[in-house]
């Protein structure tokens, strides 16, 4: 097939990686612009765009997909599908309507459930244990659209939201192959999807990190894997910043603690009390140093039975 591969993030290098290599022609790739880091404010190029130029694919980066001139160039090129994963941008009908054979968007969640922008993080926090992709027709609601094939994945419990992240993409250009082949055997599904099933995963925010040691730790542990690497849930040690990494349940009675007070400190790490059970703390990043163990931490700060985190 001829494809526009439209994505942005590393999610959604495999599936381009993968239409390659399956021998498709892709005409173009469209990312989002280049975004500066760091102090230099050096311009990063997006992990899809450094996937595409490897293989001399053209690659545009509008900053709105809804641009006349983009929307022309897109006809121009004549595609017969345009592939989406994790992009950015809602498209337009204009778009939509373009390719013989639509917009296929390779989504991070088995649709209904999660349609959004953090689909992968949320299924971490909310205490699921099965996840996966889903293939489907584009339109205008948001992951609205008839479905084509779905492919599960086990949540374990020790997946990030990056080792997810990663177990998904890997699904999802498993299963992009496998839609194409079906649209152009003229045997793709559509299946409807069921409104009343569906939930939403709101975008991620640092503010969403911000540890509430009144939670449980059930819930906290899972907060922690499921924003690691980013935004990361944190707290606050001696009036400075800590980003928590790792984290372990320890269910033991916390009644004769408040919330956030630290309980036992070992070699190892330090155990937090929660509104039930307590936090074992593993792995952090104190402000202005890189991720460490916590058995490095204690090596160069002190700590208490009795302190109070928060």
């Amino acid at each position: 097939m001829k494809i526009i591969y439209m994505g942005t993030p590393d999610f959604a290098v495999n599936a381009l990686g993968a239409l390659i290599d399956e021998g498709h022609e892709i005409a173009a790739v469209i990312t989002q612009p280049d975004k500066a880091k760091g102090r230099s404010k050096a311009l990063i190029p997006t992990p899809v765009k450094e996937k595409a130029l490897m293989h001399g694919i053209t690659v545009y980066q509008p900053e709105k997909i809804r641009d006349v001139q983009m929307v022309e160039t897109i006809k121009e090129i004549a595609p017969d599908v345009i592939v989406v994963a994790a992009y950015g941008q809602i498209l337009p009908e204009s778009i939509l309507n373009i390719p013989r054979y639509g917009c296929i968007n390779i989504h991070a969640s088995l649709l209904p459930k999660y349609r959004g922008a953090a689909p992968i993080e949320w299924a971490i926090i909310d205490g699921e244990t099965i996840t996966g992709v889903t293939t489907m027709y584009m339109e205008k609601g948001l992951d609205t659209g008839d479905i084509i094939e779905k492919a599960e994945v086990k949540i374990e419990d020790t997946d990030t939201g990056f080792s997810l992240r990663d177990k998904l993409a890997e699904k999802g250009a498993e299963l992009i192959l496998s839609t194409l082949k079906a649209l152009e055997a003229g045997t793709a599904k559509r299946i409807k999807q069921e409104d009343e099933k569906s939930c939403y995963a709101k975008m991620l925010t640092k503010e969403l990190g911000n540890i509430d040691f009144g939670e449980t730790a059930h819930k906290l542990e899972r907060l922690i894997r499921g924003l690691n690497p980013w935004p990361c849930a944190y707290t606050k040690i001696d009036g400075k910043t800590v980003k928590i990494y790792g984290a372990t349940v320890k269910e033991t009675d916390t009644h004769m603690y408040t919330p956030g007070e630290i309980t036992e400190i070992t070699k190892k790490s330090f155990t937090v009390a929660c509104g039930r059970d307590a936090l074992v703390i593993k792995k952090l990043q104190p402000e202005g140093k890189k991720p460490m163990d916590t058995a490095a931490y204690l090596n160069g700060n002190t700590l208490a039975v009795g302190d109070k985190l928060g």
